[in-house]
């Protein structure tokens, strides 16, 4: 077997599943970010109408 016999051989990696447990955290945090923002949003606005 030559040297580039051997470089051409594909070992198949786990980068799809990394992909897919970043993309769910990045998901999780702009869930979480949302919520937050919606959660301070309602605070404001029943403070205001408490306030007028």
């Amino acid at each position: 077997m030559t040297q580039e016999a051997a470089a051409e051989a594909h070992v198949p990696t786990q980068r799809a599943r990394s992909d897919l447990v970043g993309t769910t955290f990045l998901a999780t945090i702009g869930i979480v970010m949302l919520a937050w923002i919606a959660g301070l949003v309602w605070a404001a606005i029943a403070f205001f109408n408490w306030l007028v």
